[in-house]
């Protein structure tokens, strides 16, 4: 039996049941990627497996690093064959880490190729994939397709034409939706510089002038409406922490105006405004029935030498701490509530010793007032939870504390085409805990349940959470 199979990952005949029989042939809708519309627009083949694979994944460039690889069989000059052996080698050194499980999933789902790779048959595996590579089979909207993807939701900065978002809707050949995402990064950048350039331009872009802190508000809002005809349905922030102060529309309106003229705010000014700005965009995603996502928890680049060398998104980043996070997003999340302007929100966290924190806060603000179940999410295992036990700690932690029914479950947060088995492994994942809950005799072994509770998370949930 070859090492991917139906009982991979799952340990127990329920589980094994649930997923060949309700988990394993539904469509994806993933809410969250890094994908490039224009690439998937442009649909070119790709040159080789080096390129598909290796070519900005600092997943893997981290473990390449940790294998004692050189940084130019990473991310430098050496040949594509050169940089294909030094994964291969890196993989035999990977049992427990999920990229092993990962590089084996896609190896036997788009190239049907069921060897273990290793050092032993890098080339052999290469070659096999490269010449399969040259079919129309592996370019990025075929590779999308047989993925069976229903949605795939990019993430955009607020300034963006959203072209290529355009011009896939206009496509009829290709059926899978391609939608944006907000990403507002740019309002809460704290180099003034870079925030006095962002405001310029999306002045000019929305014809608003920007004084204060109300006109802020309305340029922001004519990029939300813009995105929104576009089939935006979703936002995404991505704060290191989750801080919250009070303040009044004028003691705010005070600290905008003066980050605006390029003055310096202290750190308790730039918490006040970047709740205010949090509270804001809120209060403009609620008015369009968007989810609100905030992943928050990572501390990133903080090799310095090496950010300088190669950039952001290359591999230096970590987990974060914070003190006092119950009092911020309890606070947070309170004063948009107090304001009728609390849209459905997506909370991820970085940090798992925070679990709880995070899942008793969402508890609080539940409603069902807008006809959804569980509007307020503990979103799944993200980065460096993205393996069997970060998954499996935010499942149990979201089955303690809230209803694991609702969950709208995994997304794959990449930017790989073939990163879609991440939602396989996650369904194996969550049939083999499931199922262990019916074999220990914790839960009944209902079937209609059972399925359902499947079907729910991996993906009905979803699709009627967010209306694509």
């Amino acid at each position: 039996m070859s090492f991917i199979n139906d009982r991979f990952m799952i340990n127990n005949e329920v589980g094994c049941r649930l997923y060949s029989e309700v988990a394993k042939s539904l469509p994806v809708i993933d809410y969250h990627c890094h994908l490039n519309a224009q690439e998937i627009y442009e649909n070119k083949s790709f040159s080789d497996i080096t390129e598909l694979w290796l070519s900005g994944d600092h997943y893997k460039w981290r473990a390449m690093r940790a294998n004692g690889i050189p940084e130019n069989k990473i991310t430098g000059n050496a040949t594509v064959a050169e940089k294909f052996q030094a994964w291969a080698e890196t993989v035999e050194s990977s049992y427990g880490n999920p990229l092993y499980h990962w590089t084996h999933l896609e190896l036997d789902f788009y190239f049907g190729i069921q060897e273990n790779l290793g050092s032993h048959n890098w080339h052999e595996i290469m070659d096999s994939c490269n010449r399969l590579l040259c079919q129309d089979d592996f370019k990025p909207r075929s590779l999308i397709s047989r993925s069976n993807v229903e949605v795939v939701c990019t993430t955009d900065s607020p300034l963006d034409s959203l072209e290529y978002h355009k011009r896939l809707q206009e496509d009829s050949n290709f059926t899978t939706k391609v939608l944006p995402t907000f990403r507002p990064d740019e309002v809460f950048e704290e180099d003034l510089k870079t925030f006095s350039q962002f405001i310029n331009k999306l002045s000019e872009l929305t014809s608003v002038k920007i004084h204060d802190f109300s006109d802020f508000s309305k340029a922001i809002g004519k990029r939300v409406d813009w995105f929104h005809e576009v089939g935006c349905r979703i936002s995404d922030h991505g704060p290191i922490d989750i801080q919250y102060l009070s303040a009044t529309e004028a003691e705010v309106d005070i600290v905008f105006s003066r980050k605006l003229k390029g003055e310096k705010i202290n750190k308790s000014e730039s918490i006040v405004l970047s709740s205010a700005i949090l509270i804001m965009l809120a209060k403009h995603y609620k008015e369009h029935d968007w989810a609100m996502q905030i992943h928050f928890g990572a501390i990133r680049s903080n090799n310095t030498r090496m950010k300088n060398a190669l950039g952001i998104n290359t591999g230096f980043d970590s987990i974060s701490d914070q003190c006092h996070l119950a009092q911020g997003l309890n606070g947070l999340l309170d004063a948009m509530a107090q304001r009728d302007s609390l849209p459905k929100t997506i909370i991820y966290n970085l940090n798992a010793s925070y679990n709880d924190v995070v899942a008793t806060t969402i508890a609080n603000f539940q409603s069902g007032e807008d006809g959804i179940k569980s509007p307020i999410q503990f979103g799944s295992g993200w980065w460096f939870n993205d393996t069997r036990r970060g998954m499996e700690n935010q499942l149990n932690c979201l089955a303690d504390q809230g209803l694991l029914m609702n969950f709208i479950g995994m997304l794959t947060d990449s930017r790989s085409f073939i990163s879609y088995t991440r939602h396989d492994y996650f369904r194996r994942i969550l049939c083999n805990l499931i199922g262990g809950w019916v074999e220990r005799g914790e839960v009944p072994d209902n079937k209609k349940v059972l399925s359902k509770i499947i079907k729910n998370i991996c993906h009905d949930n979803a699709k009627n959470y967010f209306s694509f």
